[in-house]
């Protein structure tokens, strides 16, 4: 993906976000990592009105290159590439969001993760989600906790896309803009099935265990 693709598809997927409701006002952000840097909206941007051209350009050490001054949220962006890319180098794209029923899950959760494993597609699509303690937004000691995360999970052979920042939202990470929208819709879907079903049960160990023989999941 070069610098203008990477341009494109952080409107294309921000704009699609927005009007489907998965952000609102100036809510989220979208990064992505260059061979040279970073792109990443603006802070207090709307996703559902951004200008490639005015997207914020940094260097591989974080500093502004160009564009509208970056979201605070880089240094959580580039923790989570730090990290993600020691298993999965092909990272190339951070989401976050404030979802609502995401959100509406991480204002009750008591346990280590926000979503039980109910649904084959979250559990192949999304896996685990750690939840993080609660952070002032922009903060460097979420920005560690969640590289810690991302390290505690793959060393245990269950590598994770996606980590729940409670009262904030997700943050979600692929390959692509597109793969990680579609990561973010299916954590945010199966966050709302929790939501209209909170008794749902999960599935039983040995349908996870046919679902990591079958399809891989890191589960």
């Amino acid at each position: 993906m070069n610098e203008s693709q990477a341009r494109e598809d952080i409107c294309r997927v921000g704009q699609s976000l927005f009007a489907r409701g998965y952000v609102h006002a100036t809510a989220g952000n979208i990064s992505v990592r260059l061979d040279d840097g970073f792109l990443i909206t603006p802070t207090d941007a709307c996703l559902g009105w951004l200008d490639p051209a005015r997207l914020a350009k940094l260097d591989l050490q974080g500093q502004q290159l160009s564009g509208d001054k970056a979201s605070k949220t880089i240094t959580l962006h580039r923790h989570i590439y730090g990290a993600a890319c020691l298993h999965a180098p092909s990272t190339r794209c951070v989401i976050h969001t404030h979802s609502t029923h995401g959100v509406a899950l991480s204002l009750i959760a008591d346990g280590p993760e926000l979503l039980p494993p109910i649904t084959p597609y979250f559990v192949m699509k999304v896996g685990h989600v750690p939840l993080t303690a609660y952070h002032l937004p922009g903060s460097p000691a979420a920005a560690q906790e969640v590289a810690d995360l991302i390290a505690q999970y793959a060393a245990r052979g269950t590598p994770i896309r996606a980590v729940m920042l409670p009262r904030l939202g997700p943050n979600v990470w692929h390959d692509t803009p597109g793969a990680a929208m579609s990561t973010l819709e299916e954590l945010e879907e199966t966050a709302r099935l929790v939501v209209l079903q909170p008794q749902t049960r999960a599935l039983p160990e040995h349908e996870l265990q046919k679902l990591r023989d079958t399809f891989g999941a890191r589960w």
